[in-house]
């Protein structure tokens, strides 16, 4: 049994979509479960409309782009369907509509997931419909029956006991008899509210039901040919990894290597599944393997991450910064689904580079302010090199205003301003 994940622009568009069924179509004479994105940009578009809304303007526009974009595949992919799904597409955008009359209700972050999840709704029954076309029998699957969280929408916990229980039981027999087709992403808490598992969490989808069937492997189908050393629409000098361990693997996700989501390696690894990245545009190629294995030096990896805050914390009566003061700053952060990218502390201030999202800026300063003196500076550049050396180094900071820099054994990084 094998679980492949198909992200976004891999089924970006109809030509997509039928490279996709290729590459399904050889693997057909095995049990497969096949976990997809929403297509193309469509997550930023889900984003984008409910950020109007909450702005309270007029959204109308891009949802109607939305649905175009969508409608357009259709048209193309399914001329002649056995099932129409336009109804089920128009069904969908007056849900999203609906949801955002009622925007006074419910927190943004609930809110979030209850429009998100559409993309990836749609993308799938599209996909499903046309397989079905094609001659190529498969099964929907609505992945919230299946993938239990708690209630911390944008970030929902998986509650593995409830999961594995499901899955082994309502999805393991389909799996042998069909190819399954669901969702990446999305799931629901106990109240069977959707819920999303961070941004680009398709992959963790995947992961978890590998681990749930004990699938033989998981094979992220990407744009590129493999795990590189970094982005090549960013850097020149790029290599393909042939194979990583997970561990490597599972830290250069921590830094923010974008081909792989953080969370998909620990549930594989503690199986030992597995896990392959390949190109969907040249699927002959091995791509890269990612399993239990020594490594000499590996060619340093170089990772960016752009839009990131510095926000500095400073203690107000000039005493030292403290372990009381550094578990109220975390406990702070923990509560606010805030990930540290980088962090230092001196005598009187702690610092945190993190992701920029200005309501969550906005929510640690209305709860630290009477504790500390807040300061912060956006827009700013994070680069981290894992398995550094220094001509890695001095290309990279050459010029360039360093707000913070860390050196440990095997990591550099430094905050520059764009």
């Amino acid at each position: 049994m094998k679980v492949f994940k198909f992200g976004g622009a891999s089924i970006k568009n109809p030509q997509a979509v039928r490279n996709m069924l290729d590459i399904v179509k050889s693997h057909s004479g095995e049990p497969l479960l096949i976990v997809v994105s929403a297509m193309g940009k469509t997550t930023n578009a889900l984003e984008k409309i409910l950020n109007l809304a909450c702005d309270q303007e007029d959204f109308t526009p891009e949802l109607e782009k939305l649905y175009n974009y969508h409608k357009g595949i259709i048209d193309d992919l399914l001329s002649k369907p056995a099932k129409d799904p336009h109804p089920y597409l128009s069904s969908k955008v007056e849900e999203i509509n609906q949801l955002l009359a009622g925007i006074s209700d419910g927190t943004y972050d609930q809110l979030y997931d209850q429009v998100i999840c559409q993309g990836e709704l749609i993308s799938s029954t599209i996909i499903s419909d046309f397989f079905q076309q094609q001659d190529l029998p498969c099964q929907w699957l609505d992945a919230r029956k299946y993938i239990c969280t708690d209630s911390t929408f944008r970030e929902g916990k998986i509650d593995w006991t409830a999961t594995s229980k499901k899955i082994k039981e309502q999805v393991e027999p389909l799996v042998k008899e069909h190819i399954i087709i669901t969702q990446g992403f999305i799931g629901s808490d106990i109240q069977n509210n959707p819920t999303t598992l961070g941004r680009e969490g398709s992959d963790f989808s995947a992961a978890i039901f590998c681990s749930c069937l004990e699938a033989d492997s998981l094979t992220i189908w990407k744009d590129v040919e493999g795990v590189l050393s970094a982005d090549p629409k960013l850097e020149q000098q790029v290599v393909k990894y042939q194979y990583l361990s997970y561990q490597e693997a599972a830290e250069m996700t921590y830094y923010g290597a974008s081909v792989i989501h953080p969370k998909t390696i620990k549930p594989l690894a503690l199986k030992g599944i597995p896990l392959y990245v390949r190109s969907f545009e040249d699927p002959k190629k091995p791509g890269t393997k990612i399993f239990e294995v020594d490594h000499q030096k590996l060619p340093p990896a170089l990772i960016h991450k752009f839009d990131q805050s510095l926000v500095s914390f400073r203690v107000k009566d000039f005493s030292f910064i403290n372990e009381d003061n550094l578990s109220l700053i975390f406990h702070t952060l923990n509560q606010l689904n805030i990930k540290i990218n980088m962090m230092q502390n001196s005598a009187i201030s702690f610092s945190v580079c993190i992701d920029h999202h200005e309501h969550q800026i906005e929510q640690l300063e209305g709860r630290l302010d009477q504790d500390f003196e807040i300061l912060y500076n956006r827009h700013l550049h994070l680069i981290t090199i894992k398995n550094y050396d220094q001509p890695t180094i001095d290309r990279c900071i050459k010029g360039k205003e360093i707000l913070l820099e860390q050196k440990t054994r095997s990591h550099f990084q430094a905050l520059i301003s764009n």
